[in-house]
């Protein structure tokens, strides 16, 4: 338990939804004392409802959002006796592009009774590839209807990850989901609305951050694509547009005042500021405390890298193959530009499941063990094997291995986006073994990390150095120094685990009025580094040679189309 202090104490709080689970941060916004930290893992999803992996579709229930804000942020304040009285402001980043459709009225259409159970009424998660066919078509009418390019601050090409591509897709699929749909919105910018009782989807106040990067919002043509525009790819798309306001904000600016309603349902001051939602990553990397210039990566089931300039570094650049670039999507003044890594945890996880198979498969229907140590055995190795792996991987030299694998086991986002590709390992042998693979993988994605450096710097766009934040940065010194070997450049480790709650926080205490600005809050809530990776010389080389390979390999299996 924490005690409060006697001097009229500004408490905020940052909640962060990420794939498995949402958690709310309690913090101090005069000195970044975390007060309180809650988690939920959704119960839907951990289930593997709505989802179909084979079909690359990934949805999620609004009930598991709902439930899960209501419990992390009820607890985090009891876990503070008589902090509810002293909580200012709370602020949410989320998963992106995940939108949904709504009524009239801004409710999900899976919290209506006709289709509680359709998955596709439901939010479109990130990582859901269902619409890989509607991005190529959203690219092709782009680059040759004659008129603006919508993909030009994009990187050149729109991903199956984003916004519009998600919502043609379920149209096309679904009448009836696109007869009830009022309009469409993302998950950052629906639960702001929700808390504040804000909900007229034409007047919902929309993220910047979710917009610019995701769903082709630009200040060039005056917002969102043009309905002449969406008419050539599907005239359904013009009732959507139709219904969406072109004024987007960012994040140092506030939706309103908690609602009456969801103020008591929390137990806190119904005077609670909520501010501008955003995206997780974005809003990580302010709570890493990016400055301009660094990558910041966030590594985790995937990877996203944040970088920002200020505008007169950009100069009008259009930067090819990265995922946006967009004005004050991370810090407001300076230019916010995403890329990222569709798989780099869920690799090594793919990996592990591939190995764990005979278990699951054939030790789980020996009749020779009994049930309850079939279920100890699956325990430990399940446990065990990363670590295992990671140890005997560690023993091979880089130079002694002749595998060269692609990291593109769920499509290559960056550079230059393309879904459809699929991943490979080259060199295998009759003595090839299973640390030898895992070290492989653990590369491939370290040369994935470099393709996207080298592309901001051919771009023109200086990289100076390397945050690293998320669940690989924090748990595997084997993984950090590969990378770091790789990449050639020292890395920073976060020192918070909540990297992402903790940016949600400080922008809370911005549209609070604690804190000026976002730079003043991370200087005043920041948690700093906690190690740095340096890159071994002998090694860089090395890999120097290996990333040329890797390459090479990339470039031809891309040509050829397997």
């Amino acid at each position: 338990m924490t005690n409060i202090s006697p001097k009229k104490p500004s408490y905020v709080i940052g909640v962060d939804y990420g794939s498995d689970s949402v958690r709310a941060l309690l913090v101090d916004a005069m000195n970044g004392r975390e007060l309180g930290l809650s988690i939920f893992e959704y119960p839907r999803w951990k289930k593997g409802l709505y989802c179909d992996s084979s079909k690359n579709q990934f949805r999620q229930h609004p009930l598991d959002y709902i439930e899960g804000f209501e419990s992390v942020v009820k607890d985090v304040v009891k876990q503070c006796p008589n902090a509810a009285s002293h909580i200012k402001a709370l602020s949410i980043d989320t998963t992106g592009s995940t939108p949904v459709a709504v009524d009239e009225k801004g409710t999900p259409l899976a919290l209506k009774p006709e289709f509680s159970e359709n998955p596709n009424a439901m939010f479109i998660l990130w990582k859901d590839h269902t619409a890989i066919k509607e991005a190529d078509e959203i690219n092709n009418i782009a680059h040759t209807w004659g008129g603006t390019d919508y993909t030009r601050y994009c990187g050149g090409s729109y991903s199956s990850e984003w916004f519009w591509a998600k919502i043609l897709h379920i149209i096309r699929q679904d009448d009836k989901i696109e007869k009830a749909a009022y309009a469409w919105v993302e998950h950052c910018d629906w639960l702001p609305a929700m808390l504040t009782g804000h909900q007229n989807p034409i007047k919902i106040k929309r993220s910047r951050c979710a917009a610019g990067h995701k769903a082709m919002w630009h200040s060039d043509w005056n917002g969102f694509p043009s309905p002449d525009f969406l008419e050539i790819l599907d005239r359904r798309l013009v009732k959507v547009r139709k219904n969406m306001n072109d004024q987007t904000l960012t994040s140092d600016h506030e939706v309103g005042i908690i609602s009456e309603e969801w103020a008591t349902r929390l137990g806190i001051n119904n005077s609670v500021i909520i501010g501008v939602g955003a995206l997780d990553a974005h809003i990580g990397a302010v709570g890493a405390e990016i400055t301009p210039h660094f990558l910041c990566k966030v590594i985790g089931t995937s990877t996203c890298d944040m970088l920002m300039a200020p505008a007169k570094d950009i100069k009008g650049k259009l930067i090819k193959g990265i995922s946006g670039q967009v004005d004050g999507s991370i810090i407001p003044g300076m230019e916010g530009m995403e890329a990222g890594q569709s798989a780099f945890g869920d690799t090594y996880a793919w990996f592990k499941k591939l190995l764990m198979w005979p278990i699951e498969n054939i030790l789980t229907h020996s009749e020779f063990i009994d049930c309850n140590q079939k279920e100890k055995i699956k325990d430990e190795l399940s446990t065990k094997i990363i670590a295992k792996l990671t140890e005997e991987a560690e023993k091979i030299p880089a130079a002694e291995t002749h595998l060269i694998a692609l990291d593109w086991l769920n499509g290559r986002r960056t550079p230059d986006v393309n879904l459809s590709l699929k991943a490979i390992i080259s060199g295998l042998t009759l003595g090839t073994d299973a640390p030898r693979i895992f070290r492989a993988l653990v590369e491939s994605t370290a040369f994935g990390s470099k393709a996207i450096i080298d592309r901001f710097i051919a771009e023109g766009i200086q990289v100076t150095g390397v945050i690293a934040l998320g669940g690989v940065a924090k748990k595997s010194p084997f993984i950090m120094q590969i990378l770091a070997n790789v990449l050639n450049m020292p890395i920073q480790v976060v020192r918070s685990d909540q990297a992402c709650a903790l940016g949600a926080a400080m922008y809370a205490s911005v549209v609070a009025g604690i804190h000026l600005n976002i730079l003043e809050a991370q200087k005043n809530m920041g948690k700093g580094f906690e190690k740095i990776y340096f890159p071994d010389k002998e090694k860089v080389q090395e890999y120097r040679m290996l990333y040329n390979k890797y390459n090479k390999l990339g470039s031809f299996i891309e040509k050829s189309e397997l």
